[in-house]
């Protein structure tokens, strides 16, 4: 990279909660937030919203006559976006950009208009420009009343990090000074919920402890489950004295699709990811990495091999968030990039409560965040605890 990227503010809305006291609190505990709910007519697990965030949503949604009808993907988005700016003091900044992605889009519109045609033969007249992808970074703008570039874009479940590598392009390019970056994701919907128990990898173990097994190298089931959340990130060029966290790397791969879904039993897009993402820093100097280990057992294992490939015999500490939160497709990666900078501020590793054990760093410095989708394309962000 040409110079560091400031982290200046980082909020998100998730199952664990919305302000960084209370989502940090979470992550020390060792339980998870999973419930089982009806879809129609199966039951699954997922992780949804606590009462009090659903609480925060609707009044936001409150707000305007034009916030009425959008989906709860944007919602989320906005209300991330505001606790972001705040955090890194943006107020009376129009000049920022904007890119915010999502796997899914405005799933629960969609479904609802769908169905809606399906049953009367004819849609709303909000069912077009309310399910639109662009919806998400265009209503945020429109919320913080911007004039810089508005982007939207879907690339699957690396789609929130795709938008952090956007970020440093444009800020690297003297474009601008600032930028707005992250993921929403509102998918525990009916169809949503069928589409991945179609493809076998959703969790069933509803008696388990721990339902999802990210990170359990020998587990013989697939165990991933659906959760729903927002993060936005605030990035600035150079050193900022502000910084919560520094972007050291970046780092990104493709690698040839043999599978639909799958990845190679060794990962090479992830190999090729960190490799960049690393650059000359020596892989030694690693302290953690936050893995997208999904809870399925080709694609955990294939990111573990990739990580040992990589690394070696000095395999830095290994973690992961989707055994507490679930796979929020879009924003997992965003979502796990806010777990890295908490655990730099706070210089406290999160485990996996029923994960192998492994040696914990005494002192966090570097960590590197991953995430993948269908389709093999793969990012790896370097963070760096900022210079006390």
């Amino acid at each position: 990279m040409q110079q560091p990227i400031s982290i200046t503010g980082i909020s998100s809305i998730s199952p664990l909660g919305v302000s960084s006291e209370e989502i940090w609190s979470k992550y020390q505990e060792s339980s998870h937030c999973i419930t089982v709910e009806n879809f129609e007519k199966e039951q699954a697990l997922v992780a949804r919203l606590g009462a009090d965030a659903r609480q925060q949503i609707e009044i936001l949604r409150s707000e305007s006559s034009h916030y009425e009808p959008l989906d709860n993907s944007v919602l989320f988005a906005i209300h991330a976006a505001r606790n972001a700016i705040l955090q890194a003091g943006w107020q009376g900044n129009q000049d920022f950009g904007i890119n915010i992605g999502s796997s899914r889009g405005a799933t629960g519109l969609f479904e609802k208009y769908f169905k809606e045609f399906l049953d009367r033969g004819r849609s709303s007249t909000l069912s077009s420009p309310t399910t639109t992808l662009g919806n998400i970074s265009s209503w945020v703008a429109h919320d913080l009343q911007t004039k810089g570039p508005d982007i939207s874009h879907s690339i699957t479940c690396s789609t929130a990090l795709h938008a952090v590598l956007n970020g440093v392009a444009w800020l690297q390019s003297g474009l601008t000074d600032t930028f707005l970056v992250g993921g929403s994701e509102a998918p525990l919907t009916p169809f949503t919920i069928a589409q991945m128990k179609a493809l076998k990898i959703y969790a069933t173990d509803e008696m388990s402890d721990y339902p999802c097994q990210a990170m359990n190298w020998s587990k013989t089931q697939n165990s991933m489950f659906l959760g729903e959340g927002a993060a936005i990130a605030c990035l600035e060029k150079g050193y900022q004295k502000n910084a919560v966290a520094l972007i050291q790397g970046i780092g990104y791969a493709t690698e040839p699709l043999k599978h639909n879904i799958s990845i190679s039993t060794d990962a090479i897009c992830f190999q090729k990811s960190m490799k960049m993402a690393l650059g000359n820093i020596p892989p030694e100097s690693i302290d953690a990495i936050v893995m997208h280990a999904p809870g399925t057992i080709k694609g955990d294992r294939a990111e573990y091999n990739a990580i040992k490939a990589v690394f070696e015999e000095e395999l830095p500490a290994l973690t992961t968030n989707k055994w507490k939160i679930g796979h929020t497709f879009g924003a997992s990666g965003i979502l796990s990039l806010e777990l890295g900078v908490l655990m730099l501020k706070n210089q406290e590793f999160i485990t996996v409560p029923y994960a192998e054990e492994q040696e914990f760093p005494k002192k966090l410095n570097k960590i590197i965040v991953n995430a993948v989708g269908f389709g093999g394309n793969a990012v790896s962000i370097l963070l760096e605890r900022p210079s006390q």
